[in-house]
């Protein structure tokens, strides 16, 4: 069984667009069940648009993998790289929406969709673009408090910093190896502080990270690109060198960048 939703958002200057949220599996839950967890998908993705833009893709298949037993909402989920792309959710079948809502993970993997697929070695890139927008969207969205926001990325980078201290190898060459060397946490959250001080320069320009992105995913996102092709084109839709200059200085760092609380309070 399917069900459809139609969601129809226009987003400051860019045209009205419709996406198809399609999600398989549901009459695996409870009448009740589904319910909420269609109400959660449907919010989430207009949460997600609210603050990225609208999705390119006119469909977006939802594959759900309810779990009897889960000891959060929402255990496991991955991008399924297709035409079109859609994700994959190992939820709590009992879970309510409340939690549903307050989980990061629908909001982190609704954002890898405005990246295209970039080879391991990028894999920074697109995992902290998503950690960093997860925090955004939820706290653009009030679940979270902008306390609450800077908590949650300093917390991320101080596991970063620790990492780091023992997975010491440039950041792409740690990132094509993250999942045998279980560097998620470097990799990800320092993928972050690239996107985060991305932000803060743009800010000082008039422009915001989500601005670029929104205008990047409607004019050229491709399906894969590389790291380079991507620094490029956003370089090109910011009208500036903002991405090109981090780049440069992240993506084979070997230590943590500095960003303090402070710099955090200002995004």
């Amino acid at each position: 069984m399917k069900l459809f939703f139609i969601l129809l958002l226009s987003i400051n200057s860019f045209k009205t667009l419709a996406v198809e949220v399609v999600i398989h599996n549901l009459n695996s839950l409870s009448s009740s069940g589904q319910r909420t967890v269609s109400t959660w998908v449907n919010q989430s993705v207009e949460k997600t648009q609210n603050t990225l833009g609208p999705l390119k893709q006119s469909t977006l298949p939802i594959y759900l993998k309810p779990q009897y037993f889960a000891f959060e909402p929402v255990p496991w989920a991955t991008v399924k790289r297709n035409n079109p792309d859609g994700l994959e959710l190992h939820i709590d079948r009992y879970a309510s929406l409340k939690a549903f809502t307050k989980d990061w993970t629908l909001y982190h993997e609704l954002s890898h969709l405005y990246l295209p697929l970039f080879p391991y070695s990028g894999f920074w890139l697109s995992e902290g673009f998503a950690s960093y927008m997860q925090n955004v969207i939820m706290r653009d969205s009030g679940i979270i408090t902008q306390p609450q926001f800077v908590q949650r990325l300093n917390a991320g980078f101080d596991r970063a910093r620790l990492q780091t201290k023992t997975k010491t190898q440039p950041l792409n060459k740690l990132s094509a190896d993250m999942w045998k060397q279980r560097a998620q946490q470097r990799v990800y959250w320092t993928g972050a502080a690239f996107f985060a001080q991305a932000d803060l320069a743009l800010q000082k320009q008039g422009q915001t990270l989500a601005s670029v992105i929104k205008a990047y995913q409607l004019c050229c996102r491709p399906a894969r690109s590389n790291a380079k092709m991507f620094i490029k084109e956003l370089d090109k839709q910011s009208r500036s060198s903002v991405f090109s200059t981090l780049y440069a200085q992240y993506n084979n760092r070997t230590d943590f960048p500095n960003i303090t609380k402070a710099q955090i309070n200002q995004l």
